[in-house]
Parts: structure tokens; C-alpha cells; sequence
């Protein structure tokens, strides 16, 4: 073994598989692929939340109800370069989105996803359907800042253990885009010109006609009436009547 450095390289084979079994990369793999819920609902994708089927009896018995079940999502173009973290205190924020290109959220355990149907129970998981917390928060299902794609897979954490298992990525994910009014390119038709110009036209003749009336009226109304300055006298006749007249006094011839 010694001969031709054999023994060192096996060495180092070995130390580093066991360190590999103690860091917790030795991970069950789980064969689901998330996807986006087959209900019908509205809403289902908006411009920065999609809605996933929950993973329902997809965890085995070698997940403790105490270890906890997160979503990582991710652009994805990040996945090939994506590192699951191995304590739930380094797990990423969404503020971590542009720099990493992934994020843990929603929070679960095995209890909620159990195998047996809930009956009438909407089965499904909002991502991006919380705006109260922030964008630092471990955990914060915040909106998603742009269109995408994404891709999300399922991991499980232990505390003592580490990452216990995880499920394989999902297929892309793309949001709705918000859609603008633009006008119609091209030039327009000879029919359309016609129209315009008939319209402005008329406009046109109108607005003469009305002020060509306003002026008639006015000038009729200020020749008509004959306005009378402040010096002018005006005579007045006084007139007595005979039931009016004062009797005369007493002694009168």
C-alpha cells in the first residue's frame, strides 16, 4: 500500500467521506418534482406570486416531525449553483435573491403534509403572498421582484443534523408580465385621413359659425338701446289733483 502513494490517496478518500457523513451531505434524495396546483383558481399566477401543489405524503419515516420542511427558490439560472445550507441560522433571505439567486421560505413540517386527503382543504402553497414582513427576515414569503423564470425544489433541515433530505427542482416558472398600450405602428389608411380631415373641418366651420352669431347678437343688442349719460336732465310736471287739494282756511274771502 505504501508503494506508489496509494495509501495517502486512500487516506484522504476515507477522511473525506466520513467528513462528508458527519457535515450531512450524505442526504436522502427525494424523487417529486413540485409544481404549480392544477386547481382552478384565480390568481393561480400573477405578476409576483404563483401558487405550488403542497408536497402531501412525500417525506418518509427518516424525517423527524421536528425537522423543518423549506422551499428554496431560486432564478434559474442559479441552480446549477446553488449550495444548501447546513444549519437553518445560514439559510438565505429573499434579500439574498439578486446576490446568491436563491432563498429559503415557507417554513413547514412533515405534520402538514401528510399522506391522507384533507377532503375539501385547498391543498396548495402561495409563494410570494406576504407583504408585511421584510426583505431581511429568514423566512419572509415576500413578492417575487420580477417575472422570472423560477425553479423551486423542497429541503429538509435538522438542527442537529443538518440537511437531512431534499426533493429535485421543479420545472420553470414564469410570472405574468404587466402589459402596455402601444399604438397601432404603420401608416394610416386613406379612409382614416379622410374621416380626420372631414372632422376638423366641420370643427372648424362650426366654431366660425358660433362666433359669427355672437358677434350679430352683440351688435344688434348695444345699437338697439340708447344708453343716457349722467348729465342728462329729465322734466318732470307736477299735477294736482282736485280730491288732492287742500281745503281752504277758515276767514278766506
Amino acid at each position: 500500500w505504501g508503494s506508489g502513494g496509494q495509501f495517502p490517496l486512500l487516506t484522504s478518500l476515507l477522511l473525506l467521506l466520513l467528513t462528508g457523513l458527519r457535515s450531512g451531505t450524505c442526504l436522502e434524495l427525494i424523487s417529486y418534482v413540485p409544481r404549480l396546483s392544477n386547481a382552478t383558481l384565480a390568481g393561480k399566477l400573477t405578476q409576483s406570486t404563483f401558487t405550488l401543489q403542497q408536497p402531501r405524503g412525500r417525506f418518509s419515516h427518516k424525517i423527524s416531525d421536528f425537522d423543518a420542511i423549506w422551499l428554496v427558490v431560486a432564478h434559474s439560472n442559479a441552480t446549477q449553483s446553488f449550495i444548501a445550507p447546513q444549519r437553518v441560522k445560514d439559510s438565505p433571505a429573499p434579500a439574498d435573491l439578486p446576490l446568491k439567486g436563491y432563498y429559503l421560505t415557507l417554513r413547514a413540517s412533515r405534520a402538514l403534509y401528510p399522506g391522507d386527503q384533507a377532503g375539501n382543504q385547498l391543498q396548495v402553497l402561495r409563494v410570494g403572498n406576504d407583504t408585511r414582513c421584510s426583505l431581511t427576515t429568514k423566512g419572509c414569503n415576500h413578492p417575487l421582484p420580477g417575472p422570472g423564470p423560477y425553479r423551486v425544489k423542497f429541503l429538509v433541515l435538522s438542527d442537529d443534523r443538518g440537511l437531512v433530505a431534499e426533493t429535485e427542482w421543479s420545472g420553470e416558472t414564469h410570472l405574468q408580465r404587466a402589459e402596455v398600450l402601444q399604438a397601432s405602428p404603420g401608416p394610416q389608411t386613406a379612409g382614416t385621413v379622410v374621416i380626420i380631415t372631414f372632422l376638423s373641418v366641420l370643427l372648424v366651420v362650426l366654431l366660425t359659425a358660433l362666433l359669427a352669431l355672437l358677434i350679430y347678437i352683440c351688435f344688434n343688442t348695444c345699437r338697439s338701446k340708447t344708453i343716457s349719460g349722467p348729465k342728462q336732465t329729465v322734466c318732470m310736471r307736477r299735477c294736482n289733483t282736485h280730491h288732492m287739494s287742500s281745503p281752504p282756511a277758515v276767514g278766506d274771502p
